[in-house]
C-alpha cells in the first residue's frame, strides 16, 4: 500500500499539521483521497479518544476549540457522516486540495500519488461578519 504525507495548510501556505496517509492504490479520485483521509482520522480518534478531534471537518455537535474540535466525553465519530460533510465542503469551496501545487477541481478527478507527491488540504476560513 502506498503512503503519502498529507499536510493541512493555511491559505498563506503555513503548515498546520502533517501526517502519513495509507492508500489502497496510487491511482485514485479526489473523492477516494478525501474518503481515505477522513476514514483514517476518524478511526485514529475513535481508538484513542484524545481531548480534541483535529480533523478535516467539524463533527456534528462539536465545539470549536483552540486545537481542533471538542466533543462530549466518550463520544465516537461516524466516519461516513464525516466523509459526507467533507465531500460537501470540497464541492462548496470549504477547502481545496493541492497535489504537487496543482489544484484538482472535481471529486471525480483522477490522481496518481507516490510517496514523493505533496498533498495539501487548505481550509478556507470564512470572514467574520461576511
Amino acid at each position: 500500500m502506498p503512503t503519502v504525507t498529507v499536510r493541512d495548510e493555511t491559505i498563506a501556505g503555513q503548515n498546520i499539521a502533517e501526517h502519513p496517509l495509507e492508500l489502497l492504490s496510487e491511482r485514485l479520485t479526489v473523492r477516494e483521497l478525501i474518503r481515505s483521509r477522513v476514514y483514517q482520522e476518524v478511526q485514529d480518534y475513535n481508538s484513542r479518544r484524545p481531548d480534541s478531534f483535529n480533523g478535516l471537518v467539524r463533527p456534528t455537535d462539536a465545539e470549536q476549540a483552540l486545537n481542533g474540535y471538542k466533543l462530549a466525553p466518550g463520544r465516537t465519530i461516524d466516519w461516513q457522516q464525516q466523509f459526507s460533510k467533507a465531500s460537501d465542503a470540497f464541492t462548496h469551496n470549504g477547502f481545496f486540495i493541492l497535489v504537487d501545487d496543482r489544484q484538482p477541481e472535481s471529486l471525480d478527478e483522477e490522481l496518481v500519488l507516490t510517496p514523493q507527491t505533496r498533498v495539501s488540504f487548505v481550509k478556507l476560513v470564512p470572514l467574520v461578519g461576511g
